[in-house]
């Protein structure tokens, strides 16, 4: 998917802005790649990852730090034989923001 998010940046959020609104979120998660869903709250957007094995899921896990440490930005990961969930949510405003989408549109552009 070509994906103007993934050539954008993050912004620093220490709070004091308000979360995206469920359905603006629900039109974010339209820009990603098939296998983003968003938590019933509207709080959180996840995808689970499958691999062939061990070696793979941690290289994608890697690819997924390198980009978090780029922009800042760091999801919650979740690994197993095979298999890694991605979390994003901004913490700092309990809800999503602009910067979850971009870091899930970065690691569409993986083609894992």
């Amino acid at each position: 998917m070509d994906n103007e998010l993934q050539d954008r940046h993050c912004k620093p959020c220490e709070g004091g802005v308000e979360a995206l609104s469920h359905e603006a979120a629900t039109a974010m998660v339209g820009q990603l790649e098939e296998g983003w869903a968003l938590s019933a709250d509207g709080k959180e957007i996840r995808r689970d990852y499958s691999f062939g094995g061990f070696y793979q899921t941690m290289s994608f896990a890697n690819a997924v730090a390198w980009i978090a440490n780029a922009e800042n930005h760091h999801p919650d990961l979740e690994l197993g034989y095979g298999h890694c969930l991605v979390r994003y949510t901004t913490h700092a405003i309990d809800g999503l923001s602009e910067n979850d989408f971009i870091c899930a549109a970065k690691i569409d552009a993986l083609g894992a």
